[in-house]
């Protein structure tokens, strides 16, 4: 098939300085995509400023022969969402896709989180999704036309450690993904996320306690991150911004030269006319078995691809 290019439009990347944001915004680039490259050079943990890193990938592209700004923004605030937006529009002349990846990491047990840090996470991950996308739905809508790319982590389904404030916010993103969907196909804007697997700063931090999870040394779990470099994540993040991308509503985990569906799946179970919580206590393997399930989606798969 030909290959995917993006000439003629123009991206906004948050968080990418570095890391996955940084693949992103460097394949996009080098596919014809004028690129709007957002990034605060925060810590982990959302503190500190510096232009440095969105002008470094800037730099970046440019030597390269694209084209892109850098637009060291926050996306915690409406205003400077708007700035974002802005910055495609004056710099471009139009915007046609939003691949919203600005996260922070801050974990803790559950109990010793602080509210102000449960807060902060959302700030980040859902709401500055949230306000970039609403900076840039009016223009979508005009043009018919849109991408958005959510950025979620498989970590909101659960099973590790330390990280219920930062998978709460991933599934804040998941359920807006889901639902926004819906209201963007009338308009013609698909949205979607990806799930990524990279070793980067963020992941960087969890190498000790992943390799403990999984009983294996520290040497056996750099041999593993040396696997997960970000720009693995970045085709299926490009594939999703493309215009030829039917699906909505979808969520793709990508990494480590692999790309594969995370589905929310309904199973059969069990129905009785006057259901009792014993009924559910007796019958609980054929409630919990989810042979022939049936994903939970917003557009079917098969009319997505067909379409």
């Amino acid at each position: 098939m030909d290959e995917l290019r993006f000439d003629g439009r123009a991206v906004v990347v948050t968080g990418a300085g570095r890391g996955i944001g940084r693949a992103h915004a460097l394949l996009l680039a080098a596919r014809g995509a004028s690129v709007v490259v957002v990034d605060l050079g925060a810590e982990l943990d959302g503190s500190g400023f510096s232009t440095g890193p969105a002008q470094d990938v800037v730099s970046e592209i440019r030597d390269l022969g694209g084209e892109a700004v850098a637009c060291p923004a926050s996306v915690t605030a409406e205003a400077d969402a708007a700035a974002i937006v802005a910055a495609a529009l004056d710099s471009f002349g139009r915007i046609d896709a939003v691949i919203n990846n600005a996260g922070i990491y801050d974990p803790g047990f559950f109990t010793e989180l602080t509210t102000e840090q449960y807060r902060a996470m959302l700030d980040v991950h859902f709401f500055g999704a949230l306000h970039v996308t609403r900076a840039a739905w009016p223009h979508f809508v005009r043009a018919g036309y849109g991408r958005v790319v959510n950025t979620v982590s498989e970590a909101m389904l659960g099973g590790f450690p330390e990280m219920t404030s930062y998978a709460a916010a991933k599934g804040a993103v998941f359920g807006l993904t889901r639902t926004l969907s819906t209201e963007g196909l009338g308009h013609g804007i698909r949205v979607n996320a990806l799930a990524p697997r990279a070793y980067t700063r963020m992941s960087g931090s969890q190498s000790a306690m992943l390799a403990e999870m999984l009983s294996i040394t520290a040497d056996q779990m750099e041999e593993i991150n040396a696997t997960m470099p970000p720009d693995l994540c970045a085709p299926a993040a490009a594939y999703l911004a493309h215009e030829s991308c039917a699906l909505t509503g979808e969520v793709l985990q990508a990494g480590m030269g692999g790309v594969a569906r995370i589905a929310v799946v309904m199973a059969a179970g069990i129905s009785r006319p006057a259901l009792t919580p014993e009924d559910i206590a007796q019958n609980l393997p054929a409630v919990l078995d989810i042979t022939g399930a049936q994903p939970v989606g917003t557009a079917p798969i098969d009319t997505a691809v067909s379409s």
